[in-house]
């Protein structure tokens, strides 16, 4: 129909009075949730915005513009995040970011080698269901935590992304998140919880605040790579997801062209990189595929442009200070949504696969992931070296898959 005709295909370049607008609302969609996870983790949103620029033109230089995603923060390494920071500080977790991406490349080397079978096999449902499961409700104390700090504001932040989500007219309705902040910002200004100082005694344009600016450097500390690097196996998962939806709105194949491995591979040097500059790990976003299927402009070069859009917000001081100033019963209440959001898409992925919960093999396999992952479950190898939490969850579950038997069917009673 008429209506669903691509308005720019993935090759096609708009003028540049449509391309730049175009642009701005891919960044939009991204930053709320984008700008959360510095937040919530203790890193400089400036800097991520940076690298979320940077991640997103290193992923479409790899996979030649063939796949019009964007890339922001992954929310699945919060929890880990804030772990290491305490106990090997910022510098440790990002050298665990560092390792997330080398787990990146190595799954990208062995796809090129032998294909892509192998991944249901090692990643079936009942396995990534859990896992993602986990993810959201590990994180929901922190929401619970950030909220207490000023309720009513909290509780008017999650109202409006609520109501956004629900009756949200065409652009407004993929970003719920953003107007979640600013109406719970700007609740939060009325009642006096925001202190602009900072904003104040910021200079309107500066370097982002990367490592190699501050001589902050990654510090290798193997503990911090075993309980950061092992969550990419989770996010990889998601981005096979986002990989195929894309695919379905843009009507094309590309599992295939440029292939999972290309897109792993550009995903893994953007996260690494995002890693040694000081920023989070990357994920290709559901929020920016929501502007593709509602635009029908799927051109690569309209995310390109966000992209460098991005890069050139990360150099306004003011714009990140007045980021920072965000309270955090704001922070809760847009959290409380997001967190328990990831857990219900771990359950729809066990219900649209239909996974017999019946089975002993399956109730196992997913009560050795929540205990793991809830109760954080920690296996220390060495005084340097450990999986705790989601990283011990995931191998845990990976490893019963593998060495459980398969039960067999039952047959229908007559």
């Amino acid at each position: 129909m008429a209506q669903f005709a691509k308005i720019y295909d993935i090759e096609d370049t708009p003028p540049i009075g449509k391309a730049i607008p175009l642009s701005f609302q891919h960044v939009f969609a991204m930053f709320g949730a984008t700008i959360l996870v510095p937040l919530l983790t203790g890193l400089d949103p400036s800097v991520t915005i940076f690298c979320s620029g940077v991640g997103t033109l290193i992923f479409h230089l790899i996979n030649k513009g063939k796949v019009p995603a964007y890339l922001g923060s992954s929310f699945a390494f919060i929890a880990p995040i804030i772990a290491v920071s305490k106990t090997y500080g910022a510098q440790g977790a990002f050298v665990g970011m560092i390792g997330a991406g080398a787990v990146y490349i190595v799954v990208f080397v062995i796809i090129a080698i032998v294909g892509l079978k192998w991944i249901n096999r090692v990643l079936p449902p009942i396995v990534v269901g859990p896992i993602v499961m986990i993810i959201g409700l590990s994180l929901t104390p922190v929401a619970i935590s950030e909220a207490s700090k000023g309720l009513v504001t909290a509780l008017i932040t999650t109202l409006i992304v609520i109501v956004a989500s629900i009756f949200g007219k065409g652009f407004l309705k993929i970003i719920p998140i953003l107007l979640g902040t600013v109406g719970g910002y700007i609740v939060a200004i009325i009642s006096g919880q925001v202190d602009f100082t900072a904003i104040g005694n910021a200079a309107w344009i500066a370097l982002p605040r990367l490592t190699i600016v501050t001589g902050n450097m990654p510090v290798l500390a193997w503990g911090a790579v075993a309980m950061i690097a092992p969550v990419a196996i989770a996010t990889m998962v998601e981005d096979v997801g986002h990989l195929l939806v894309i695919g379905d709105t843009v009507e094309r194949d590309l599992m295939h062209n440029p292939g999972l491995h290309k897109v792993l591979l550009g995903n893994g040097l953007a996260t690494a990189v995002a890693g040694f500059l000081g920023g989070v790990p990357e994920t290709t976003y559901g929020e920016n595929i929501g502007v593709l299927a509602i635009t029908r402009v799927f051109s690569s070069r309209v995310i390109q442009g966000a992209a460098v859009i991005a890069i050139l917000l990360s150099f306004i001081q003011k714009f990140g200070a007045a980021i920072q100033t965000i309270p955090q019963p704001v922070l809760g209440g847009v959290t409380i949504i997001l967190y328990g959001m990831i857990a219900s898409v771990g359950l729809r992925t066990l219900i649209e696969n239909k996974v017999d919960m019946a089975q002993n093999r399956n109730l196992l396999i997913a009560s050795v992931i929540f205990s793991f992952g809830v109760g954080g479950m920690v296996f220390k190898f060495s005084p340097d070296f450990e999986f705790a939490g989601i990283a011990s969850a995931a191998i845990s579950g990976i490893i019963l898959n593998l060495i459980l038997p398969m039960e067999k069917k039952k047959e229908a009673a007559k």
